[in-house]
């Protein structure tokens, strides 16, 4: 075993020990608890290897906990809109738009020097009835989702580190999904959406996103998606990789890793964008589900640390208080910050990751 895999694995069974051995229900802590002895955050040791580390975020949560704010935004530099940036939210109505969540998102990072990933401008979820149940014309359609997108972007523009333009574009066998959009406009929507977005802001990156992230059909079909976008000459900076491990996504890093070679040759970079690890998908006891879960995260954070074209880690979430999965699925405790905002050995295992590349040089 190389030293560094041991030493990280030693880190991640002691915060387990720790974490476990603690026998009352979890309740909330003052934030100085939370901080590292050493003052250390994630974002500290991200900011060392020009990486971006972060978070999907919920408004209502930086309204109210204050601790939630606190972690936020202690360990993170980049920040995305969990729902509040999707077109339902944003385009309740025809003529109607409602900024204010997004805009708390956008305010909080700016106070707090970070950056934000804008999702999404175009998915085949979360559209408004209006939108849904309206009878128009591939003209009429082409018009909306410009106008859309052109008001949305050009609000935030010079504000947006980057855009997920075209969410999940593929079926789960690798087919262009049949959205409203592919079935109302036809598959150059695609083409269309980042054309209009690179208008709205030159200046922002532009990526793709989806699920299955492995060596497989789909993501066959999504790097040829991709292969095609560049050499069409359409406004392409990076694809998505999701990970939402255990529910669709690739469990496999080293099939993640080779698959990012493949984009650089594309010369584009690979982003990880909604990371997160139900224990559940793990077998043994608590201890052992947590130590595998810690595990899982390191592994995919060394894979954007060693590929040249990945330097953005994003998680759906960072605390098992608010994880989409508690209604999705059930509450299967899938991030690194407990309920009570307490570090879970996944956190620690991705310190001591980003630990070993500051002092190796990360080269």
């Amino acid at each position: 075993m190389k030293l560094r895999s041991f030493i990280a694995l030693t880190l991640v069974m002691l915060a387990t020990l720790i974490v476990i051995g603690c026998s009352r229900p979890p309740t909330a802590v003052e934030p100085t608890q939370l901080a590292t002895e050493s003052g250390e955050t994630l974002r500290s040791l991200a900011a060392k290897q020009d990486m971006f580390i972060g978070s999907a975020v919920r408004p209502r949560a930086l309204s109210d906990e204050p601790l939630y704010r606190e972690v936020l935004a202690r360990e993170f530099n980049i920040v995305m809109a969990e729902h509040v940036m999707k077109f339902a939210p944003l385009h309740p109505e025809r003529e109607v738009y409602e900024f204010r969540d997004s805009d708390t998102t956008v305010e909080f990072a700016k106070e707090h020097d970070m950056q934000v990933i804008g999702h999404v401008l175009t998915w085949f979820h979360a559209l408004p009835r209006w939108l849904r149940e309206g009878d128009f014309t591939r003209e009429e359609l082409m018009g909306i989702l410009r106008e859309h997108i052109n008001t949305v972007v050009g609000r935030y523009r010079g504000q947006i580190y980057a855009w997920d333009v075209v969410n999940e574009p593929l079926e789960a066998d690798g087919a262009l999904r049949e959205t409203l959009w592919y079935k109302g406009i036809g598959p150059e929507y695609i083409d269309l959406a980042l054309r209009w977005t690179k208008q709205a802001d030159p200046d922002t990156l532009l990526y793709i996103n989806d699920y299955g992230e492995g060596l497989n059909s789909k993501s066959d079909s999504f790097y040829n998606l991709a292969k095609s976008l560049v050499e069409r000459g359409t406004p392409l900076d990076a694809v998505g990789f999701q990970a939402h491990i255990g529910f669709l996504s690739a469990k496999d890093a080293a099939e993640v890793a080779e698959n990012m070679k493949r984009y650089a040759d594309l010369g584009l970079e690979v982003f990880i964008t909604e990371m997160d690890v139900p224990i559940t998908m793990f077998k043994g006891t608590r201890e052992e589900q947590l130590a595998a879960q810690a595990q899982m995260y390191e592994d995919f954070l060394n894979v954007c640390i060693e590929a040249p074209n990945c330097d953005t880690f994003l998680m759906w979430g960072f605390t098992d208080r608010h994880s989409w999965l508690t209604g999705f699925t059930g509450g299967k405790s899938p991030l690194i910050f407990d309920e009570a905002y307490h570090p879970k050995p996944a956190y620690h295992a991705m310190m001591a990751e980003l630990k070993q590349h500051v002092g190796s040089g990360a080269e």
